[in-house]
Formats: C-alpha cells, structure tokens, sequence
C-alpha cells in the first residue's frame, strides 16, 4: 500500500495598498455615454417589438446623452477607462505585462445605477467626478460603417482633472510604478473619444505634482 504525504503550503499574507493620484488633462476630453435611446431600439429590434420611425436628430438631446452622471447629477467618466489606459500603457514599459498590471491594481469610482433599456433591469458603472468648468458641445463627423458618415454631437470637457483611488498589490508594483504607469497611459493612450490610442490626440492627461496646486484650485473654481 502506497503511503499518502502531506505537503504543507504557506501563502504569504496578501497586502493591499491605496494611493491617492490627481491626474490632470492635457487635452480636451470628450465624451460619449451609449445612448439610453440607443439600447431601448437595439431591445425592440433584439425582442422583434413594434419599431417606430427614426426621429429626428436632436443636437441638445444628444449632448446630454452624452455626458456621465453622479449620483448627484455632477460630472462623472468610467473609472474603468482609467485603469484600461494604464493596462494598455505597459505596452510602453519593460518588465511588466498586460496580463499582470490587470492583476495588480485596480481603480475604484462612485456607483451610478440606472434603470435598463428593460425596466425590470438595471444597470451599473463605476464613476469619478470630473472637475471642470460647464461642458461644451462638440460637432464632429464620424464614421458608421459602409462607407457612410454621420454628424455626433457630444460633450467636451477643457480644462479638467480628475481625483482617483487606485488599490494595489505592493508584491507586484510598488507606488512609484504607479504613478509612472497613470503617467505613461496619460502620454500614450489617453481616454474618452479621439484618444491618442485610436489615433487622435484628445483626452491625454498627467499625474498631478506639487507645483500643480494653484492650476487644480482654478480648475475646481471654474467648475
């Protein structure tokens, strides 16, 4: 009879960190929620409902549509988008892969909830405020497929910053790689529409440093 061995394993302790990064925005960033309108006539058509006609196009609906709400109905952008620029920054960096980073951080917002396209359901996103002065409208021409265009009109926030809790594993990255990976995805990748990741050069943006002070009180006040 064969004998059966124990093997004792010892997992360290897992420890868990939060830094407290300010990014600021180098270039506009532009924003474009999809559309409650949107999702309730991609259900009709899923669920084979009674679809009525295209309405016409609204320039003021659509930016409003646009823009994410906090909770208390102040500026809001995916926290989630934050930490996608800095997973896809490591592409920049040696000695860290993508696969890693998504692993080692994470970056939390304010929950936002809102009734689905089905009103039975909900839906939910992770937000952090923006600080800025009012939105303005963008007017751009896009691209849908086919060879056809449309007109998108959209928000624009200028100047803008953003306050971020970011939770990491200190095992695998330590706080300065951090703040260098927020500040390589800000250069390189950027966020929101026409970022320099999909070939544009909105949404870019910078950690926040000491000197910045002055700049983020004016940018607070503006808003």
């Amino acid at each position: 009879m064969s004998k059966t061995t124990e093997t004792i394993i010892n997992l360290p302790r897992m420890s868990r960190e939060k830094i407290n990064i300010t990014l600021i925005g180098e270039t506009p960033l532009i924003v474009h929620r999809f559309a409650e309108k949107s999702k309730r006539e991609m259900l009709e058509k899923q669920t084979k409902s009674a679809q009525k006609g295209k309405a016409a196009k609204n320039p003021e609906a659509d930016f409003e549509a646009s823009i994410y709400r906090m909770a208390d109905g102040s500026h809001g952008f995916p926290a989630v988008a934050f930490k996608a620029a800095a997973v896809t920054a490591c592409t920049s960096l040696a000695g860290i892969t993508k696969v890693a980073a998504r692993q080692a951080f994470h970056v939390s917002g304010q929950q936002s909830i809102r009734q689905g396209a089905f009103s039975a359901a909900i839906t939910t996103e992770e937000l952090v405020q923006v600080h800025c002065p009012a939105p303005t409208m963008r007017e751009d021409m896009v691209r849908v497929g086919m060879g056809t265009s449309d007109i998108r009109y959209r928000a624009q926030y200028w100047p803008w910053a953003v306050d971020l809790i970011v939770e990491f594993n200190p095992l695998a990255m330590s706080a300065e790689q951090v703040l260098n990976l927020f500040n390589t995805a800000g250069f390189a990748c950027g966020v929101g529409e026409w970022r320099p990741e999909r070939d544009g050069s909105n949404g870019r943006f910078r950690v926040a440093e000491a000197s910045d002070d002055a700049l983020l009180i004016q940018i607070q006040k503006a808003g």
